[in-house]
């Protein structure tokens, strides 16, 4: 470990945590009963509880941890079209009708997202300033040409940066290519997580921190949660867990893949190194498999970089040189820059590369975002409500998809370190 790399006030903890005290863990008592219990007090959590609550229903979140401890406090606060894959590979794996349909349904996300965040008044400094895809090969910038050039225009605007220009939008020589969606924006999670737990909360729901779902018992209409603070008995259950799907809920833990995503905050950066850097604000990441993301922070003073630099889970405090030596890669100028926070969360990977949502034996469930949380989670959660209520607008074309696990597969992917090791001999030799 590299200790001359960490600042004097250095934090194991989120950047995004710092200045904001702990929320209270629960109500003097676990009710006895509610309408819907929901597992999990992230976004999913949280969206689907309030659409609930306003609709007259009685509803309990039970967390874990602290509320809001997982990835929906953890990330990096990018926020943009909900479905990553390109058109081209879900028209190739599922036709192109139902390839529009899942990108149209992923911007529905976004424009879902956002348009809460203003109708609601949600203070979690969000901005659009667009989102910068560098290419780190020329192979893949032929590939980023070729995917701009199949996307379905009508969704949004995307506009392609030869190698020769790149240095007007992202301060480096680092990539050969690039594309920008300027519609896409980013946000503070931290404060978002706030405003959605605030609105909860004034429409009667009951947050109950340090109160784990330790088993699931009954069948539709009947159930029980059981807690180590007592039951509770509902009629509806929410499984909103994502990459925290635990022993609890054993179906659901087979299905998702649970993947440590790592992020260091710099120290404040000189007087116009910023400027030079990221003149645009941009959100950004690389075509590498094993990904890099990274951003100036909402106040424009320092680097938060993020990304998978181990084959297996470690400290912050160990993957944080690794983080410093990538992003030097990227920014050379950055090198004698510390680090004042380092910190990781789990994302939650699906088999089949999509969100998916739904019913298993009676229970609610969505989850699986692939790294694109802020808005698919947010979306589905209100979907998973309206489903809940047999609202028609409940309806997703992310329920059309077998939720899909693997052979010898509970919840402990053994095959990660093997496959990180593939895509990262693609990134260097074949991509």
């Amino acid at each position: 470990m590299s200790d001359g790399l960490f600042a004097s006030n250095f934090k194991a903890m989120p950047y995004w945590w710092d200045g904001h005290a702990e929320p209270p863990v629960a109500p003097a008592a676990l009710p006895s009963k509610a309408d819907v219990v929901v597992i999990g007090s992230g976004f999913t959590g949280l969206s689907a509880a309030l659409t609930l609550a306003r609709a007259g229903r009685d509803v309990a979140v039970l967390e874990t941890d602290r509320p809001g401890f997982g990835c929906s406090t953890r990330n990096g606060g990018h926020l943009g079209p909900g479905i990553r894959n390109s058109y081209a590979d879900l028209s190739a794996a599922f036709g192109k009708d139902e390839a529009y349909a899942l990108k149209k349904e992923g911007h529905d996300a976004y424009k879902f997202t956002t348009d809460l965040i203003e109708r609601e008044g949600i203070d979690c400094r969000f901005v659009r300033r667009g989102h910068f895809v560098g290419a780190h090969t020329p192979r893949s910038f032929d590939r980023l040409r070729a995917m701009a050039d199949s996307e379905p225009r009508e969704f949004e605007e995307i506009r392609v940066v030869e190698k020769k220009d790149v240095r007007r939008e992202v301060g480096t020589d680092a990539f050969h290519g690039a594309l920008v969606y300027p519609n896409c924006g980013g946000l503070d999670p931290k404060l978002y997580h706030q405003g959605l737990m605030d609105r909860v909360r004034q429409a009667g729901v009951r947050v109950f921190g340090q109160t784990p779902a330790t088993g699931i018992e009954g069948s539709a209409g009947r159930f029980t949660v059981t807690t180590p603070r007592g039951p509770v008995a509902t009629r509806d259950v929410v499984v909103a867990t994502n990459g925290y799907t635990g022993t609890a809920t054993p179906w659901w833990r087979r299905r998702i893949i649970p993947i440590g995503s790592y992020i260091i905050a710099t120290e404040a950066l000189a007087p116009g190194q910023m400027e030079r850097l990221c003149p645009n604000g941009y959100q950004m990441n690389e075509t590498r498999r094993v990904v890099y993301y990274y951003r100036p922070s909402p106040d424009g003073k320092r680097i938060l970089f993020g990304g998978r630099v181990a084959l297996y889970e470690t400290d912050p405090r160990v993957s944080a040189p690794r983080l410093h030596a990538a992003m030097s890669r990227v920014f050379p100028e950055l090198r004698s820059v510390k680090i004042t926070h380092s910190w990781m969360g789990f994302v939650a990977f699906t088999f089949d590369h999509l969100p998916h949502i739904g019913v298993h034996d009676g229970i609610h469930f969505a989850m699986g975002y692939c790294g694109n949380g802020v808005p698919l989670a947010t979306y589905l959660g209100h979907k998973l409500a309206n489903q809940i209520m047999q609202r028609a607008d409940g309806r997703s074309i992310f329920q059309n998809h077998k939720f899909q696990t693997r052979p010898l597969y509970y919840g402990k992917p053994w095959f990660l370190a093997p496959t990180l090791m593939y895509y990262k001999f693609k990134d260097r030799f074949l991509a």
